[in-house]
């Protein structure tokens, strides 16, 4: 039996076109078994299009052929296939990321950007500072703390990664994330100088609303809003808070999220200005 696994956002837009060629082609998962032979059930049909069981090459080529795609598609939905199923770095932080969600999404976008109020994003963080913010809600002891930094510090390798290729990550700040001191003066001096070395990055953008903007889009707390390509899926927009985490996937409600985003850009400093801002409370 094909292995369960945790889909990745490719392999349910997999599962997703699967199903639709499916009804396209006017066969129920009982026709479609009966007709692909006796390895094949109504039951590992539906697993396949629900992305709770991980399809072998083979089983998605035979499923192509008993839908008549044109060479198109399957040549597309082969390549998809053989992307979907990639191992997460993840994976080796089982007792860490028990459902990954969050992290398979943003290792499979294309496009982050982020409103953060009240920190330095997690992708941005060294590690000295992710240390410490660990600490405030980790409640083991000292190698449980580790553990996690290491976990974020590999998170962040899908900046700088060429294959598949880094996302575009764009972020906002509140001025007061540059000014409140995390682990002290040396601790936030590193952070502060990382901001400033990650910035010049050609996919990284940093900007920075200063205390003088009054009243604006972000009052209401953080978000996230990942983008993919559209043969890939949808957008997300990703809200967290101490009650447990919202994806929001309507096309309205991600939509609003996107332009509360595009609010904050415009009210934050322009790049030159803002790494002018990060600098100058560095020296400070």
């Amino acid at each position: 039996m094909p292995e369960p696994h945790s889909p990745t956002v490719r392999g349910r837009k997999l599962a997703s076109e699967l199903r639709r060629l499916r009804d396209h082609a006017g066969l129920t998962t009982e026709e479609a078994a009966a007709r692909l032979g006796d390895d094949w059930s109504r039951y590992k049909v539906s697993r396949i299009e629900q992305a709770k069981t991980k399809p072998t090459i083979n089983g998605v080529t035979a499923l192509l052929d008993l839908y008549g795609v044109d060479s198109a598609t399957r040549a597309a939905l082969i390549e998809l296939a053989r992307n979907a199923w990639r191992r997460g770095w993840w994976e080796d932080y089982k007792d860490l990321f028990k459902k990954p969600s969050y992290v398979a999404l943003e290792d499979d976008a294309a496009r982050i950007d982020e409103w953060s109020p009240q920190l330095v994003p997690g992708l941005l963080q060294t590690d000295e500072y992710a240390r410490e913010v660990i600490r405030t809600w980790e409640h083991g002891d000292e190698a449980s703390v580790q553990r996690r930094v290491m976990a974020r510090i590999t998170r962040k390798a899908l900046l700088g990664r060429a294959e598949p290729p880094a996302p575009d990550l764009t972020v906002v700040m509140d001025e007061a994330v540059l000014r409140r001191p995390i682990g002290g003066t040396k601790v936030m001096r590193s952070q502060l100088h990382a901001l400033l070395d990650v910035g010049e990055r050609p996919n990284v953008t940093v900007r920075v609303i200063p205390f003088h903007v009054g009243t604006h889009a972000g009052l209401d707390g953080p978000f996230i809003v990942l983008g993919f390509p559209d043969c890939i899926a949808s957008d997300v927009a990703y809200v967290e808070t101490k009650a447990g985490a919202t994806y929001v996937e309507s096309v309205d409600s991600v939509q609003r999220f996107k332009l509360d985003f595009e609010k904050l850009k415009a009210a934050a400093l322009s790049i030159e200005d803002s790494v002018d801002l990060i600098a100058a409370i560095a020296k400070e």
